[in-house]
């Protein structure tokens, strides 16, 4: 396996992943910071860099209704950051197809 490539970020806040600091999203691609993740407050984005998606995907009950998720993780370290939304059922939610929710407990502001 080789090097992976990284995408590098400008904007007025760069999130980046807590354990190695891979640029992941910047502060214009925020939806929504009213979201609940695995570890407490999360954040909805409408765009995000160097991470891969799982490669199971997950039928999941939540707080707003069943959803098909697949876990990310960053590219660079591994750490699991949060989930893209493949599918709601409901369609009021089907907004978030296709949108990440990081764990703002793993994400950081970097430079």
């Amino acid at each position: 396996m080789g090097l992976k490539y990284r995408e590098y970020l400008n904007g007025k806040k760069v999130y980046g992943c807590s354990t190695c600091r891979s640029h992941l999203s910047t502060s214009d691609k925020v939806m929504s910071r009213d979201f609940q993740g695995q570890y407490g407050q999360a954040y909805l984005f409408c765009g995000v860099v160097n991470i891969e998606e799982g490669e199971e995907q997950q039928e999941r009950n939540m707080t707003t209704g069943r959803h098909r998720i697949a876990s990310i993780s960053c590219i660079r370290c591994g750490t699991m950051l949060g989930w893209k939304y493949i599918k709601a059922y409901d369609s009021q939610q089907k907004y978030k197809e296709g949108k990440y929710i990081l764990e703002k407990s793993l994400l950081r502001l970097v430079d």
